[in-house]
């Protein structure tokens, strides 16, 4: 393969950019295409939602370095960005840098990658064709880019699960709200004195909850339920001041108050089973509980916090593999997947651990994760380290995999700091 290729980075995102500065600081040649208008369009979608991790993990080091040298002020270490700050303090400054900038292609959607002239049966030649992926820009009109390796960090956030917990579409998408729609701002006529069930337990269904209830001191008839697959919702609160992100802990406080109050009706143990229309304004979910079945409802509004999914569609002809229940990178599921886990702190991981059958093709950030329910920037950060570095040749610091990440307070069975040393040289490196 032609060595002078760039490295093709997929997504505009933390892990992408990261990615990119990474090859920066190798002096490697690289192209990123970003299908939004703008570098972390997804943060913007949230603007108002505060993070739980303050700026000090949520900058890439290689990133960091950059910003300096062209004299960019960094964002103070210690305060909390909210979604739009992440994007428009942090990711559009550094896309703008001349570094990075003329390697960067907005509105560009990677619709098809594979080996040059090949589908993923051929196997003769394989490793020594590049990479051929077809890009489509927002007029529809599509161009093809070589390169000598690719890094997928296309995240999950375009892609939300379900209601139903089944996993089959919702009909009534009008009604249902995904992600973390801005409750006290552009979308508040919808929620104003009107009955509404927030579903899923992670920190997007408590930023909703927090939200709903700030609304309901406003519109008295604003009625909110919780709707969680967890027996008791003490499962779902995280571990208080225990949590060494202080935010992330205080936002599962903040929820239990809300309980303890009476602002919110919450049904646990609910599988929700199906979503039907009443009428043009109201939907009634059919559940299990308990092993019972139950009608929940009327609700004029549904805010789906489930959680996302991976999308492969644009993988068909690459050698890829990830695990059958996470749809998580292969290697990552025994230490991510919360039927074992209760912990929301991941040991971390590198190249070695996100290596794919296709030599050279990577997936990194949230979609290395799959379906599992936590991950932070900074993991996200040390991926691409690891794997920038492997692709560079710098195998040494590719198996060296330092991360320093704070504990949930769920658990504490794993130290502050990690180091993992593996081989600098033989054939477990190359």
């Amino acid at each position: 393969m032609t060595t002078t290729l760039p490295v093709a980075i997929i997504g505009g995102g933390p892990a992408g950019l990261a990615a990119a500065a990474h090859l920066v600081q190798y002096n490697q040649p690289f192209i990123l295409f970003e299908a939004g208008p703008s570098l972390g369009s997804h943060f913007l979608e949230y603007g108002d939602v505060r993070l739980f991790s303050t700026w000090r993990y949520n900058i890439d080091a290689a990133s960091k370095k950059l910003f300096e040298h062209n004299g960019v002020t960094l964002p103070d270490a210690d305060k909390l960005p909210v979604g739009r700050d992440i994007a428009e303090q942090y990711l559009q400054p550094l896309g703008a840098l001349p570094e990075l900038q003329p390697h960067i292609h907005l509105n560009s959607r990677v619709v098809h990658l594979q080996r040059q002239g090949l589908d993923k049966v051929k196997t003769a030649d394989r490793d020594e064709r590049p990479f051929v992926l077809t890009v489509e820009n927002s007029t529809g009109a599509r161009q093809t880019i070589q390169a000598r390796a690719v890094i997928d960090a296309t995240g999950t956030w375009k892609n939300p699960n379900p209601v139903v917990s089944g996993g089959i579409k919702d009909t009534a998408v009008e009604l249902i709200d995904y992600g973390i729609p801005s409750i006290l701002g552009t979308d508040q006529k919808h929620f104003e004195n009107k009955r509404i069930a927030v579903v899923g337990s992670g920190h997007s269904a408590f930023n909703s909850l927090l939200e709903l209830v700030k609304l309901k001191d406003k519109f008295p008839a604003t009625d909110v339920t919780w709707i969680i697959r967890k027996a008791v919702p003490d499962e779902a609160l995280g571990g208080g001041k225990a949590d060494q992100l202080a935010e992330r802990g205080a936002l599962g406080t903040r929820i239990k108050a809300l309980l303890d109050q009476g602002d919110i009706t919450v049904e646990t143990s609910t599988f929700i089973q199906s979503v039907t229309p009443l009428d043009d304004r109201q939907l009634l979910l059919g559940a299990e509980q308990n092993g019972q079945t139950i009608e929940l409802g009327p609700f004029d509004r549904i805010i789906a916090n489930t959680g996302s999914r991976p999308n492969f569609d644009y993988l068909s002809e690459i050698r890829y593999a990830f695990d059958p229940a996470l749809e998580s990178v292969q290697a990552l599921a025994p230490l991510i997947d919360p039927n074992i886990h209760s912990c929301g702190t991941v040991r971390p991981h590198g190249e070695r651990e996100l290596r794919q059958p296709e030599k050279n093709f990577y997936i990194i950030g949230a979609k290395s994760y799959g379906r599992a329910p936590t991950f932070l920037m900074a993991t996200g950060f040390e991926q691409a380290r690891s794997v920038v570095a492997y692709l560079s040749g710098d195998y040494e610091a590719a198996g060296r995999v330092e991360l320093e990440l704070p504990e949930t307070g769920v658990c504490s069975s794993r130290p502050l700091v990690f180091t993992i040393n593996s081989a600098k040289t033989g054939s477990n490196c190359c």
